[in-house]
């Protein structure tokens, strides 16, 4: 039930709104920014992120503005950011995550034939990456604005800065913590598919794994920084 509250939470426009807008943010958000981002009262953004926060879908912490410490620095602001939980709700009930842990422990067992499992796998990965890259139409916009929509697309996350697109969501994030490796290197060669597809060298795709986000970056040329839409 309580995963039905939370995907219900997000039916109510504000908070839809707001966590897409928290969800948009590398870094955690305030009540006051939240506020100003979506032209509503302090108190409104305040009762639904903390609403979003009670349901789990956004986590909490408390921090004092930059250079404002010691005694009478005033109370730290509270700030919120998405919560790395996961929430599914499957009517009837299915069990997709354990079909795809059994398989992916199966690809582990059998990696001792690497030309017959690994890359059975990366040619799978590899081929529904180029159908996605192949989804990318020629038009007027630069190519790595539209890499970046597919990968937005796609659940990816991207932040673009400069040449390179880093990933903030792992769409296998349950997966690649009990099998790294393989997960990551899968991931890598889906991406490569895209890149190549989109007329980019396979090797624009880059494992580059760092704390709180995907593990493969993807280097476009020089693009515009910006944040996911919200």
């Amino acid at each position: 039930m309580a995963a039905l509250a939370a995907v219900a939470a997000l039916d109510e426009p504000v908070r839809r709104r707001l966590y897409a807008l928290v969800s948009g943010y590398d870094e955690p958000v305030s009540r006051d920014t939240a506020a100003a981002a979506l032209g509503l009262a302090r108190s409104v953004a305040a009762f639904h992120l903390d609403r979003l926060a009670e349901l789990g879908l956004l986590e909490v912490e408390f921090r004092r503005p930059p250079g404002r410490s010691g005694p009478g620095a005033g109370r730290p602001a509270k700030l919120y950011r998405r919560s790395v939980d996961e929430i599914a709700v499957t009517l009837p009930e299915r069990h997709y995550d354990l079909a795809a842990e059994l398989m992916a422990r199966a690809i582990d067992a059998a990696a001792q034939d690497p030309a017959r499992v690994r890359e059975a796998l990366t040619d799978a990965a590899r081929d529904h990456g180029r159908a996605l890259g192949l989804g990318i139409e020629p038009g007027d916009t630069p190519l790595a604005d539209r890499i970046y929509r597919v990968l937005a697309e796609e659940g990816y996350e991207p932040r673009a800065s400069g040449a390179t697109i880093t990933l903030a969501n792992c769409p296998f994030h349950a997966l690649a913590d009990q099998h790294r490796d393989l997960v990551c290197s899968m991931n890598q060669d889906l991406l490569s598919g895209v890149c190549e597809a989109a007329g980019l060298p396979p090797d624009a795709a880059r494992l580059d794994p760092a704390p709180g986000r995907c593990c493969v970056t993807v280097h476009v040329g020089p693009a515009t920084s910006r944040r996911s839409p919200t």
